[in-house]
């Protein structure tokens, strides 16, 4: 059993080999988004067969086998490529590996070379539980310390002159018990609320909502391998902005306008009343095709970012999705009236293959 178990963990190793070589792949596709569980994603890798034995007919003559020099030519009996007639068989399928979500995050880090971030807020906590490394003299019969119990009780039949070496006998009575405990100890904890905001409106086709979501996920399973505890709001917006969960999020779609400066006033809103920067670290993600209702709204935007929202961030991030009916223009406003702000990232993503340069432009500050 052992050695089956060395082999099955080399094997491992290889298709983890395999999907570190082939993750900027997978930063493009949502192929891990239906497999995706509370820990953990199954990831599927083609061309990657478990090792098996073949029996054959040694009688026969094959390759290997008979006559032959070096250099003739090998005929196995088969035509070029789909010559044959239609066969029976099974066709041969994806291998599927289950990979934890920390594993994933660290090749993500490794691929982008993403810094570790530094969490502020709130460092450390009392936190009942850990090891039973301390000793007193009350508690359940189930934590007793035998050892320290009987070294209590003989200690006792000594001081009290009932002990010789012609009658060594040592009776422990309820006080000589000791019992194993726990005792609070200062834990490091941090916590992150990271808010998604998406544009919903008729402009923003399903290609973009896909874009988003890819990015959303790559950005989430970093996040979460840097905190304790994490949490995640959605909030999407074309005139008016709403919280939704996440399956919204992703599948809404409306018709109306865009007001962008509604979605920051609920984000705004939000770390106000439930997520104070003293105890959070926070993070923005604002999705948009760059189209906004009005230059007046767009005035307002800026105002709320540089006088409510990046000071109460570690980061606020701006990914702008092309879109056919997208001008493109707010991006051009935000790198304009904010340029010289540390904690706001911009990033064009034109398609899929510029999701990679946007994760790492969003999450390359270590902030």
């Amino acid at each position: 059993m052992l050695r089956i178990e060395a082999d099955r963990a080399r094997f491992r190793e290889i298709v983890r080999g395999r999907i570190r070589s082939d993750l900027k792949r997978y930063l493009s596709t949502s192929e891990l988004f239906a497999r995706r569980g509370e820990r953990a994603v199954s990831v599927p890798i083609p061309q990657i067969e478990l090792p098996r034995l073949r029996f054959g007919d040694n009688r026969k003559s094959g390759v290997g086998q008979g006559s032959g020099e070096r250099g003739d030519a090998v005929d196995c009996g088969e035509g070029p490529p789909g010559s044959g007639a239609a066969g029976e068989g099974p066709a041969e399928h994806a291998l599927e590996v289950e990979v934890e979500l920390d594993e994933l995050a660290a090749m993500l880090g490794r691929e982008l070379e993403l810094p570790y971030i530094q969490p502020r807020g709130r460092h450390s906590l009392l936190s009942e539980g850990g090891r039973y490394d301390h000793i007193r003299s009350r508690g359940p019969d189930a934590l007793r310390h035998p050892r320290r119990s009987f070294r209590q009780a003989l200690k006792r039949t000594i001081a009290s002159g009932l002990w010789t070496p012609e009658d060594p006998k040592v009776v422990p009575q309820r006080g000589d018990f000791r019992f194993r405990a726990d005792r609070p100890r200062p834990l490091p904890h941090s916590s992150a609320v990271i808010l998604h905001m998406m544009d919903v409106s008729g402009s923003m086709g399903r290609e973009q909502k896909e874009i988003v979501r890819i990015q959303a996920f790559w950005i989430d399973t970093w996040l979460r391998s840097q905190y304790d505890q994490i949490e995640v709001e959605y909030i999407v917006h074309d005139a008016a902005a709403k919280l939704v969960d996440r399956e919204s999020f992703f599948h809404l779609r409306e018709s109306g306008g865009t007001k962008i400066s509604s979605a920051y006033e609920l984000c705004l809103s939000q770390i106000q009343t439930r997520y104070r920067p003293e105890d959070w670290n926070v993070y923005a993600f604002h999705y948009s095709d760059g189209d906004n209702w009005s230059a007046r709204d767009t005035e307002r935007c800026m105002t709320l970012l540089r006088d409510e929202l990046i000071p109460r961030v570690n980061q606020f991030c701006y990914g702008q999705v092309k879109s056919a009916y997208g001008s493109g223009q707010f991006k051009k406003d935000l790198d304009d009236s904010l340029r010289g702000e540390e904690r706001l990232v911009t990033a064009a993503v034109n398609d899929r293959g510029d999701i990679p340069d946007a994760i790492r432009a969003f999450l390359g500050k270590g902030r």
